[in-house]
């Protein structure tokens, strides 16, 4: 038999079924995907209750967060129900969720490996898809200066200035620096393209007594280094 309160406005709902008030009586793991995202869009439509409407949204996305995650304000518009202040709290939600794990700026932070490298860069390019290339300057003791993005490109490429890298480091005052860009198709597999700049990189930071310690391809799965790969001489 099919329950007609599911349709019935939040307001209308049995108390413990409304999800603020469930969150408030039973803890927030006790709401599904669909209420969490309910408490954010916080209102639905005509015959369709926040809840309803947090569900087409997942439906949307197959039910995958990380997916959700992906969508841009434009996206989320195209769905029924959901306009620009909805779409813009729910990416905004998200993006905090990517903030999260950032360590401050303030704080002393040191690279080592590959892998310390990839989850510092998660904030930066997460969920991004178009490609982006950053340089990470270090001082001496492999402390991270600044990251700063050199240049933003589409979904297959985009162009990296030699010079303009090596003024950010140079400003900086790097001892050494790390080259970060993504994929967005998630491969991992660096193109004849990233291999050709990663070599003319290392050499000009050999000439500028810059070296440049790895050149890491991002992925949202994971990540490929050159220094890892022998690829850095």
């Amino acid at each position: 038999m099919e329950d007609h309160s599911k349709h019935l406005p939040i307001q209308q709902w049995a108390e413990e079924e409304r999800p603020r008030e469930k969150m408030l009586l039973k803890g927030r793991a006790a709401l599904s995907d669909a209420e969490l995202i309910a408490v954010l869009l916080g209102s639905g439509m005509a015959k369709q209750s926040a809840v309803d409407l947090a569900r087409q949204v997942l439906k949307r996305c197959h039910h995958s967060l990380d997916e959700l995650g992906k969508l841009a304000i434009h996206d989320l518009t195209k769905i029924k129900g959901i306009g620009p202040a909805k779409a813009i709290t729910l990416v905004s939600a998200f993006e905090l969720g990517r903030r999260r794990n950032y360590t401050d700026n303030k704080e002393r932070i040191v690279l080592k490996a590959s892998q310390e490298v990839y989850e510092y860069m998660k904030p930066h390019l997460l969920d991004l898809s178009h490609e982006e290339f950053w340089v990470l300057s270090l001082n001496r003791a492999n402390v991270v200066i600044r990251a700063s993005k050199i240049s933003s490109g589409g979904l297959a490429g985009t162009v990296v200035d030699t010079r303009m890298l090596f003024k950010e480091a140079l400003e900086n005052l790097a001892n050494s620096i790390i080259l970060v860009h993504n994929h967005p198709s998630g491969t991992l597999k660096p193109s004849e393209a990233d291999e050709y700049l990663t070599k003319k990189l290392v050499e000009a930071g050999k000439f500028l007594e810059i070296p440049v310690l790895d050149h890491l391809i991002f992925t949202d799965r994971g990540y490929y280094s050159f220094a890892d790969h022998g690829g850095i001489l």
